[in-house]
């Protein structure tokens, strides 16, 4: 008889005590205070649809997906194999899959295509698909917030609008006209400015005056999501800094040659998308808007992508928040699971708590873009600010939460860390946004009174909440206070919103937030009914 014993006798690979996968599960249903959140805005309605989605958003093949579009990257192809310049961009099988469910569920069209509560269901959708994979969402964000630019030229905007309201999914690199849908991208920023678009050297030449074609020359530090059918820019013409739509295939059917992308960047995260350098030889572009009125016109667009950097953040949260949970709920370390421990419970809580406010925040603005309410105009930039801001660290705090396993690749909290700074860098930095506030303040007195409103509409519930709203000056600020008040206002707005809608984290937001001092996830407070929070942010399968 041998000495040695078969390996699967030796009991050595037994895996106990770790948590079934989270997968085949209601990504929108199973969220308490989304479902909520959803219907205060006045997006019940669409509950089933949202719920089909759900169901499709989280079943292991599109947590899958979501794993190998990040894991293949995008991989840029310049020439052909007979050396003709195609400048196209390979991406693994996953990452159509996800554009596919996305675009053709709405994420993109919802918004304009008359549905009622068209901008909540759109922020609906987005924050359900981004949950299993945020790079995805950069150009169906993008195809979205491009219809307000495209408005300002109506013979553009009735060319590509009903392309993007057609809410479908079309990979194919042909010219748009022979699309059933398409993608729109922005490229505006270059190395030489950054935020300052008014550093910008990109020229446009006139080429065709009754058509308002240009040449465009110049370069783009960061253009997102190169394969795109069409992209908003900036380049200065002789009147001034204009804004232009740059299609990859011209009306008569050929490549626009002088669009040229010379790399893909290589990022911390957001990986299954591919952001570019590229150059302008000459690319031809018809003129959106005024001339030397670019930055007006495209802010059209960059008030609703931020809108979504609100509303990704809040997801990354609510991705994080969901996993930390149900490791918790499935992991036990000395004879107690580790959510029935008073510390963890204590953390778990504060960070539901937390992830229930952003998730109002962002429902609540999106419901004021469906109204057109003057509130957009303040609330944006203030919830953009905080919400994508806070990220990085609760994301951090969900992943400490899984101990050493929390730190491996092979798990999800890797890549939501990664992805959790992005859109605080997107669409305007920390000081990039708190200025903007200043100036609005300043110039748009409709936009302060519509803020002041909203926040005084809470009060005389919560007297902590009352004294912080006491505390806050509408006048005007000096620029080395703008990020104090921007997040002053933003805690108020979050606790507004919860207050107003009357959800059951307003109390211990409240003092979490305005009684307790300053300091780390887990504080604690004996008014909060931790396992109630707990028991209400925990997914169901």
């Amino acid at each position: 008889m041998s000495a040695f014993r078969p390996v699967e006798d030796l009991g050595t690979h037994e895996v106990l005590n770790q948590p079934p996968p989270f997968e085949d599960y209601d990504a929108f249903a199973s969220d308490r205070a989304l479902t909520d959140a959803v219907a205060r805005a006045g997006g019940a309605a669409h509950r089933e649809r949202l719920s089909r989605f759900g169901r499709e958003v989280g079943s292991a093949a599109m947590i899958e997906a979501g794993v190998l579009a990040n894991r293949h990257a995008p991989v840029l192809e310049t020439h052909d194999r007979f050396g003709r310049r195609i400048d196209e961009v390979q991406f693994h099988p996953a990452y159509h899959r996800l554009m596919a469910l996305g675009l053709d569920n709405g994420v993109a069209g919802a918004a304009w295509d008359g549905t009622a509560a068209g901008h909540v269901l759109h922020a609906a959708l987005a924050f359900t698909l981004g949950q299993v994979d945020a790079g995805t969402g950069c150009p169906m964000t993008m195809t979205y917030a491009a219809v307000p630019a495209l408005m300002a030229e109506p013979e553009i905007a009735a060319a590509w609008v009903p392309r993007i309201t057609a809410s479908r999914y079309d990979a194919s690199v042909r010219p748009a006209a022979e699309k059933v849908g398409v993608t729109i991208g922005m490229a505006m920023t270059e190395k030489q400015g950054g935020s300052d678009v008014r550093a910008n050297t990109t020229r446009a030449e006139a080429v065709d005056a009754a058509r308002d074609w240009f040449r465009l020359t110049g370069h783009k530090w960061f253009c997102s999501a190169p394969m795109c059918d069409a992209f908003l820019t900036l380049a200065y013409t002789e009147r001034g800094l204009t804004c232009f739509l740059l299609p990859r295939w011209l009306p008569d059917g050929t490549r626009n040659a002088g669009f040229r992308v010379m790399r893909l960047k290589d990022k911390l995260g957001d990986r299954s998308n591919a952001s570019s350098e590229v150059e302008y030889d000459g690319a031809l572009a018809e003129r959106l808007g005024p001339e030397g009125r670019g930055v007006a016109t495209i802010i059209r667009m960059v008030q609703h992508t931020r809108l979504d950097c609100v509303v990704g953040s809040a997801a990354n949260m609510r991705a994080a928040l969901a996993q930390a949970l149900w490791h918790a709920a499935h992991r036990s370390a000395f004879q107690k699971r580790l959510v029935d421990q008073p510390a963890m419970a204590t953390v778990l809580a504060d960070l539901a708590v937390e992830s229930e406010a952003a998730t109002a925040l962002a429902f609540r603005l999106a419901q004021a873009f469906d109204a057109d309410d003057p509130l957009t105009r303040l609330l944006t930039p203030i919830a953009k600010y905080w919400v994508c801001k806070r990220a990085p660290g609760f994301v951090y705090e969900a992943m400490e939460a899984h101990g050493g396993a929390g730190y491996v690749e092979t798990g999800p909290m890797p890549r939501l860390f990664r992805q959790s700074p992005l859109n605080a860098i997107w669409e305007g930095s920390g000081n990039v946004i708190a200025l903007d506030v200043l100036r609005a303040m300043s110039r748009e007195p409709e936009g302060v009174n519509a803020l002041r409103a909203f926040l005084e509409d809470a009060r005389g519930r919560h007297a902590a909440y009352d004294a912080a709203l006491d505390g806050i000056d509408f006048t005007a600020q000096p620029e080395h206070r703008a990020r104090h008040f921007v997040e002053r206002a933003a805690m108020l707005a979050e606790a507004a919103t919860l207050i107003a809608g009357e959800a059951p984290a307003a109390e211990a937001f409240v003092r979490l937030r305005f009684e307790e001092p300053a300091q780390a996830y887990g504080a604690s407070s004996a008014a909060i009914d931790t396992a109630a929070i707990i028991e209400r942010a925990m997914p169901a399968q």
